[in-house]
């Protein structure tokens, strides 16, 4: 699929960490987001899912993160926080209900093409017993 996604994730770095471990936690799962390390927090963009996507697909969460995207859900993309802990260690953990101490990466996708709900589809589609529906129909 072609697309058009403007995507910016922010992490917190506090006092107690090292800012290095925070932009290898966003490298895990965006990697090739341009990250730039602050004071107190990590910024990275990127236009490229990919490796995301695969990690949805590989981890067999395709439903919490279509869930998690689609409650995000703005007129022109969708918002989501992930845990940093997992993402350091290369895995997609959605934060729900409390931030956890040391924050969350806050991920904010602006899709320019497609429409916002054909973009989520491609990036976490419907499934059935696990598997998404389009391959049923293979």
């Amino acid at each position: 699929m072609i697309y058009s996604v403007d995507v910016t994730v922010t992490a917190p770095v506090e006092p107690t960490e090292v800012s290095d471990r925070v932009a290898r936690a966003v490298e895990a799962l965006f990697p090739n987001a341009d990250v730039e390390v602050r004071d107190d927090e990590v910024v990275a963009s990127t236009h490229d899912l990919e490796a995301f996507r695969e990690k949805l697909f590989e981890q067999r969460i395709l439903d919490t993160a279509r869930g998690a995207f689609l409650d995000g859900r703005t007129d022109d993309g969708f918002a989501f926080d992930v845990k940093k802990q997992a993402a350091f260690q290369g895995v997609v953990n959605f934060a729900v209900g409390n931030p956890s101490e040391l924050g969350d990466l806050h991920v904010e996708v602006t899709v320019r093409e497609p429409s916002v709900d054909e973009f989520v589809a491609y990036l976490a589609p419907e499934t059935e017993d696990g598997r998404p529906v389009e391959d049923l129909d293979e």
